[in-house]
């Protein structure tokens, strides 16, 4: 859009009509993200408290097509990234968030856990490791003060706070896991995700061929737990006896799973325009 139909535009902002708004609204939002920076320029230079709220709206359909878009595209990719998966949830609440300082701060967490390691270590050396760094160093926790806040489910507010719901901090595990190149994959199981330590390629065990092979569970919702397959398969078969082993679940159902867990939180919350906007985003997926 050139500068002077803008405006033009942002001329109409001070109009009282909420009629001329819309019309103004649907011509701006037609446009990118790059036009986010000149909004804020017009609203830094305005005293129209009207306008900059308006100005405020507009930048915020702005970034919510965007990151729409974002997840779109994500979502029609062949191979799917966990990680951009979780950050484009967070850049919803979060549209400032850089991609860099948080692929920062998961690195850090990587090296002091690669650190220690040594090619001679278990399985189960590796795992109590991790569990060291992640849980006694950098102290991520289950924040049981307030299980139901949104805020549990953002990367970057975990990160920062240390602090999470069972999703997003089994989510944090299994991506430090990855990371290490680890033989891990997020479990769906009941309200308590688990990790599975495989002994086999993961690829055929996320397409469902066979997930006989685990070595053994991890529960990061407590501390990191180490749980057998047979200690799954009573808890499992004690809740339902018709369900077998839970299987590993594809890295797009975990983002369902997180956007679910968004839209029950905001709905607790009454944030009824949060929700909707989740659902849209859920079909998408």
């Amino acid at each position: 859009m050139n500068e002077l139909k803008l405006d033009s535009l942002i001329a109409l902002l001070d109009d009282p009509d909420d009629s001329v708004f819309e019309l103004v609204l649907k011509e701006i939002i037609k446009e990118d993200i790059s036009i986010v920076d000149r909004l804020e320029h017009i609203w830094e230079t305005s005293f129209e408290k009207l306008v900059q709220k308006r100005i405020e709206f507009i930048i915020q359909q702005i970034q919510l097509k965007d990151t729409k878009e974002k997840i779109r595209n994500w979502a029609n990719q062949e191979t799917l990234d966990l990680f951009e998966g979780i950050f484009l949830i967070s850049r919803y609440q979060y549209p400032e968030l850089k991609l860099k300082s948080v692929q920062v701060q998961l690195e850090n967490i990587r090296k002091d856990i690669w650190l220690e390691f040594r090619n001679s270590l278990t399985s189960l050396e590796k795992i109590t490791i991790l569990n060291h760094i992640f849980f006694d160093h950098y102290k991520f926790k289950i924040n049981r003060d307030n299980i139901d806040s949104p805020q549990n489910c953002y990367i970057n507010r975990v990160l920062d706070t240390r602090k999470g719901n069972p999703l997003s901090i089994t989510i944090l595990y299994t991506l430090v896991a990855r990371s290490l190149n680890l033989p891990v994959h997020y479990i769906d199981f009941d309200n308590n995700p688990l990790v599975g330590y495989f002994d086999k390629d993961i690829a055929r065990l996320v397409n469902g061929e066979d997930n006989s092979h685990i070595l053994f569970y991890v529960n990061p919702s407590n501390k990191g737990a180490i749980i057998g397959p047979k200690e799954v398969d009573y808890i499992q078969h004690s809740v339902d006896i018709h369900k077998h082993r839970p299987e590993p679940c594809p890295d797009r159902l975990i983002i369902k799973r997180l956007i679910e867990k968004l839209s029950n939180d905001y709905q607790m919350a009454g944030s009824l325009e949060k929700v909707n906007y989740l659902k849209e985003i859920a079909e998408i997926l």
